[in-house]
């Protein structure tokens, strides 16, 4: 679900999008909250950053980590910095205007997290910045993997959300990599709906056993289910 206003408040920080081509949507609020944060985690990358609000409930979640929030696009890039420097975590956030491709650095991540171009297949718009956010026409599912593995740490994992169809592809690239998947969360948007969107946490080191966790976003009557309210109850502002 995405937010068309011009701004979105959350409990701690407001999140101004008019320049940009993707806007928040409920997906990537629980991508945010929903990806763990171990007490080891000190670096953390935000590939494809947009608004800038993965970085900032990153920020919110954990008052000791450093973020490094990667954008291609201009515009974008414009306006996450103007969030980041609006938010009480402007000293431990750090927007780059660059492709990730392209993107070298002498230190490794603990934690990447990414909500990457959706669609490989499906039609384009009229709209440059738009088509660039949305499909995989600037970041391939082989190019976020070699980002990921070129700069994340040892020991470090990532998180990754897509729409279902998109993370079979991913779980499957990600499998004949050698690399592992070791935690998934399955989101759907009432309890009799097909499942919408997946998060996979993968690692190259396979120390824990895989979980897999199934979140239903409402109820029948409309309303928040508990487990989403809990979730995102330290974001939004009529939680």
């Amino acid at each position: 679900m995405g937010i068309s206003n011009t701004y979105f408040d959350f409990k701690q920080f407001r999140i101004s999008q008019a320049d940009c081509a993707m806007k928040v949507t409920t997906d990537a609020c629980i991508l945010g909250a929903w990806t763990p944060l171990s007490p080891e985690i000190k670096r953390v990358l935000d590939i494809g950053s947009g608004t800038g609000l993965l970085a900032l409930m990153i920020a919110q979640k954990n008052k000791d980590v450093i973020i490094d929030a990667i954008e291609i696009d201009k515009n974008a890039a414009q306006q996450a910095r103007a969030n980041v420097a609006a938010s009480p975590w402007a000293d431990r956030i750090n927007v780059l205007e660059c492709d990730i491709n392209e993107y070298h650095t002498v230190h490794k991540y603990d934690l990447i997290i990414c909500n990457p171009p959706f669609f490989n297949n499906s039609l384009l718009s009229d709209e440059k910045a738009k088509n660039m956010a949305r499909h995989t026409i600037s970041l391939s599912y082989k190019n976020l993997f070699d980002a990921i593995k070129n700069n994340l740490a040892e020991n470090g994992t990532a998180s990754i959300l897509l729409p279902l169809a998109e993370s079979i592809i991913w779980e499957d690239l990600v499998a004949k990599k050698a690399w592992h998947v070791i935690n998934t969360l399955s989101v759907k948007h009432r309890d009799n709906a097909a499942i919408k969107r997946k998060v996979t946490i993968i690692n190259y080191n396979d120390t824990e056993n895989r979980h897999a966790q199934t979140l239903v976003i409402k109820k029948s009557d409309g309303s928040y289910t508990d487990e989403f309210a809990k979730l995102l109850a330290p974001y939004y502002l009529n939680l």
